[in-house]
C-alpha cells in the first residue's frame, strides 16, 4: 500500500509545506510577477527549511528523500497559490541526473549549492525544429583535444536568467558506430558563445522562458555529466522525475483554484441559498476534486516506482500521471472560473491567469498526444504511427 497511502512524515511533510505556502500565498506570487522579480524569498525560505533539497542525497547536503518528498513540497506550495517552477528544472531534474550519474566533483561542486538554494541550473532540451525529441536534436558536441565545443539552438528553456548553469542536452558521435547519440553538458551561464534571449510571452509567471544560442561554446572536459556512453539513460533519468513533478505543479494549481470556487460557492447566495446548494454547482466541483485525487494516486506511484530504482516502470507512471494531472487541473481551473461567473475573470480573485497556465501542462515537457502515442504502442502494443 505504500504507493496508495501516505506516511505520517509524507503527512507531516505535507502539513509543514502548506504553512510555509499560506503564509505567502498567491497574493505574494502576484506581486512578484506583476514586478517582474523572482519569488526569491519563498525560494530562500524553503531551502533553508529543506524542502528544495529533500530529494538530493544527505550526504551533499540534502533531505535524503527521493522525487515522492519533493512533489509532496510543490503541490502543496501549488496548493497554496504559490508554486516554484525551478523546482520541476533544478532540484528535480538536474540534481537528480547529477546525483545519480555524476562525477564525485559534479556533486561536490552542485548538489550542496542546489540543495540550500544557493545556486541554480536550468535544463535545455527543446529545439525550435525538434521538440523534445531526443533523436531531433541538431544541437553536436565535437571533441577538440580534451574540450567540448557545443553548437546549436534550444527554446523555451525556463529561468536562465537566474540559473548559475544550465544542463544542455546535445548529441556527440560514437566512436565505434559514427552515429549521434545523446550527451549532457553543464554550461555556465557566462561561457563565451552562450547568449540568451527572452521569449515574449502571453503566459505571465515569475519564471521567464528564453531561447539559447551555443555558438562554439568551448567547455572542459569535466562539463560532461557522468558515461558519455550512457547519455540516454541519463537523459531520461531527468525527464521522468520532470514529469512527475509537472503533474505535482499541476495538481497543486488545481487545488488552488477549486478551494476559491468551493469558497465562493458557500458563500454567495442568490435568491435564498448559498450557490454551492445547487447540484449543477456542486457536482462539476465534486467530479474536478475526485479528478485531482486519481491524479495524485498515479504521481504517487510514479514518484514510488521512480525512488524504488524503476525506471521502466516509472516511465509508463510518469506520463500517465503527467496526463491525468494536466487534464484535471484544466477541468478544475475551468469549473472554478465558471462559478464566479464574472468574478472570476477579475483580478480581485486570481483566477483568470490560471485557465492559461493550466494549459502548460498539457503542452509541456511533452504533448498530451505524445504521451497518447507512448501508451498506445508502449503499453497496449499497438503499432507506431511515426
Amino acid at each position: 500500500m505504500t504507493t496508495v497511502l501516505e506516511t505520517d512524515e509524507h503527512k507531516a511533510l505535507r502539513a509543514a509545506v502548506a504553512a510555509l505556502g499560506t503564509r505567502y500565498g498567491r497574493e505574494y506570487l502576484t506581486k512578484v510577477i506583476a514586478a517582474g522579480a523572482h519569488p526569491d524569498e519563498l525560494w530562500s525560505e524553503a531551502a533553508k527549511l529543506g524542502y528544495l533539497g529533500v530529494n538530493l542525497p544527505e550526504e551533499f547536503g540534502g533531505g535524503g528523500g527521493g522525487i515522492a518528498e519533493l512533489s509532496i513540497v510543490l503541490e502543496e506550495l501549488g496548493a497554496a497559490g504559490c508554486p516554484l517552477l525551478m523546482m520541476v528544472v533544478s532540484p528535480a531534474i538536474c540534481g537528480t541526473v547529477i546525483a545519480r550519474f555524476g562525477t564525485e566533483a559534479q556533486k561536490q561542486d552542485w548538489l550542496p549549492a542546489l540543495a540550500d538554494g544557493t545556486r541554480t541550473m536550468a535544463f535545455g532540451i527543446t529545439e525550435p525544429d525538434a521538440g523534445s525529441n531526443s533523436h531531433r536534436i541538431t544541437t553536436t558536441a565535437r571533441r577538440d583535444g580534451t574540450d567540448w565545443i557545443l553548437t546549436g539552438r534550444k527554446v523555451f528553456i525556463s529561468g536562465v536568467d537566474i540559473a548559475d548553469a544550465t544542463l544542455i542536452v546535445g548529441r556527440a558521435e560514437d566512436a565505434r558506430t559514427g552515429k549521434l547519440k545523446p550527451c549532457l553538458f553543464i554550461v555556465p551561464r557566462d561561457a563565451p558563445g552562450f547568449e540568451r534571449r527572452r521569449i515574449d510571452m502571453e503566459l505571465h509567471g515569475a519564471e521567464k522562458q528564453f531561447e539559447l544560442t551555443l555558438d562554439d561554446v568551448r567547455l572542459p572536459a569535466d562539463a560532461l555529466v557522468g558515461d558519455e556512453d550512457a547519455g540516454l539513460l541519463q537523459l531520461f533519468a531527468g525527464l521522468n522525475p520532470e514529469r512527475i513533478m509537472t503533474a505535482a505543479f499541476a495538481i497543486g494549481m488545481g487545488r488552488y483554484a477549486l478551494s476559491r470556487a468551493i469558497t465562493y460557492a458557500r458563500e454567495r447566495t442568490v435568491w435564498r441559498d448559498p450557490i454551492g446548494a445547487h447540484q449543477a454547482i456542486a457536482h462539476p466541483l465534486a467530479q474536478a476534486h475526485i479528478e485531482l485525487e486519481l491524479a495524485r494516486l498515479m504521481m504517487q506511484k510514479a514518484a514510488f516506482l521512480y525512488d524504488s530504482g524503476d525506471d521502466a516502470g516509472a516511465g509508463e507512471a510518469a506520463n500517465m500521471a503527467k496526463y491525468a494531472a494536466a487534464e484535471a487541473c484544466v477541468k478544475a481551473v475551468d469549473q472554478s472560473v465558471h462559478t464566479l461567473g464574472g468574478n472570476g475573470l477579475t483580478g480581485e480573485f486570481g483566477l483568470a491567469s490560471l485557465i492559461t497556465a493550466s494549459r502548460v501542462a498539457r503542452i509541456a515537457p511533452v504533448s498530451r498526444e505524445m504521451i497518447l502515442n507512448y501508451v498506445s504502442h508502449q503499453t497496449l502494443g499497438l503499432p507506431k504511427s511515426y
